[in-house]
């Protein structure tokens, strides 16, 4: 594609690398094929290759305004188009940068921008998410159903500590609400973990990973949010954790693509690209392991219906390892339709665009249920929580079925 983007802005990093993107696409529209957002409304704009040309025309200095904010914020950010993309297009750190000029530019009205400020604030604070969780699950039964429904349905606790000392060490990421919404998530893990002889630790003053900030054009916050981690993570790192282990897929291609936040400064790179070198998703983590010798209980031969999260089939590319993990460990899996569409979770787009990620949510179940299942089971808190509330199967993370087959 041929570019011409305003001068002052080629003279930035931002600059450089959309023109790099925009110069890589060849406006085939096989993305389009492929993009649930398009899907549904069936219009260019709402799709990869008109996002493509928003973005273009607007950094080449062309007018635009709030429509053309609209259909960005329309965009799932989930990679889909760049599984299918056969010339390359990194178009999700396009979008970022589009997203970014434009938040500048064109002012949103009152009640955007307080909502977007709450997001930026509220979510990636897992103080804050404990005290506005617990206030809201007091007063569970007099609230509105569609605030409800957006609630965990069960958060107690199923799975008790281990005093067992283990030979080697890992980072438990906790994140910013996963720790206080779906708790069993990791503590599945610390159980499942442990039976393979690994620690698995908890940092204290470790926070939001960064990825709400960064793609609600807050860049600065989530490079705050990224250098305090990698703060608080390089003393275990230098005693020799092995591996940070995280069990929510967005959180994952966040923190590996941390790199990318700190081009230019000496100090925080290099840390930065060691952090994304030890970040592992827990699959990964398990295929890796001698699974044999964990003490499985009798199979009860429960059917999963397995939800493969975007963030971990398009950003971490582990579609295949997920996969395997189930067949590895003997789980009764039945298939599944339209795995590639997006259930319309993706972080904060269930808040801020409720109508049309519900409309991905029926889908993406009806798509899951097609085998009568008896459990949906997923990688990702925010596809958890999206997909629980839309209906009566059981919705849990992959790990806790693992955690449920072991001997206490």
């Amino acid at each position: 594609m041929k570019t011409s983007l305003e001068q002052d802005l080629l003279q930035t990093h931002a600059g450089q690398t959309a023109e790099d993107i925009l110069r890589k696409c060849v406006h085939c529209g096989f993305c389009n094929a492929t993009c649930p957002t398009y899907q549904e409304l069936n219009d260019e704009r709402d799709g990869p290759r008109g996002r493509i040309y928003l973005i273009k025309n607007m950094l080449e200095g062309e007018e635009f305004s709030a429509k053309t904010q609209k259909h960005l914020d329309r965009c799932l950010t989930c990679r889909n188009c760049e599984t299918t993309c056969p010339s390359g297009v990194q178009y999700s750190i396009l979008l970022d940068i589009g997203r970014e000029h434009i938040e500048k530019h064109v002012p949103r009205p009152l009640k955007e921008r307080l909502m977007r400020f709450v997001l930026t604030r509220f979510l990636p604070n897992r103080k804050w998410v404990n005290l506005g969780f617990g206030v809201l699950n007091t007063f569970r039964s007099v609230l509105p159903e569609h605030i409800k429904s957006k609630l965990p349905k069960d958060v107690s606790l199923r799975y008790k500590e281990t005093n067992a000392r283990a030979s080697r060490t890992m980072i438990g990421f906790q994140g910013c609400v996963q720790s206080s919404l779906t708790p069993n998530t990791l503590a599945a893990a610390k159980k499942v973990l442990s039976h393979l002889d690994i620690a698995l630790i908890t940092v204290k003053n470790e926070g939001c990973c960064g990825a709400l900030n960064l793609h609600l054009a807050e860049r600065e916050r989530a490079i705050k949010q990224a250098k305090e981690n990698i703060d608080n993570w390089w003393p275990y790192i230098e005693s020799g954790a092995e591996t940070i282990v995280i069990s929510a897929s967005g959180c994952g291609v966040s923190i590996k693509d941390y790199p990318s936040l700190f081009i230019g400064d000496e100090i925080y790179y290099s840390k930065a690209e060691k952090v994304a070198s030890l970040a592992k998703d827990l699959s990964e983590v398990i295929l890796a392991e001698d699974t044999a010798t964990l003490p499985f209980k009798p199979d009860n031969n429960e059917r999963l219906a397995v939800h493969c999260p975007c963030t971990l089939h398009h950003g971490l590319k582990l579609k295949e390892e997920y996969a395997s993990v189930f067949k590895k460990l003997g789980f009764h899996t039945v298939p599944t339709n339209e795995d590639h569409l997006c259930c319309g979770s993706a972080g904060s787009y269930s808040l801020l665009q409720p109508e049309l990620s519900n409309r991905l949510k029926k889908r993406k179940l009806g798509a899951l249920s097609v085998n009568n299942p008896d459990v949906i089971v997923t990688a990702n808190i925010g596809c958890q929580l999206h997909l629980e509330s839309g209906t009566e199967k059981p919705v849990k993370h992959w790990i806790e079925m693992v955690a449920d087959r072991l001997e206490d």
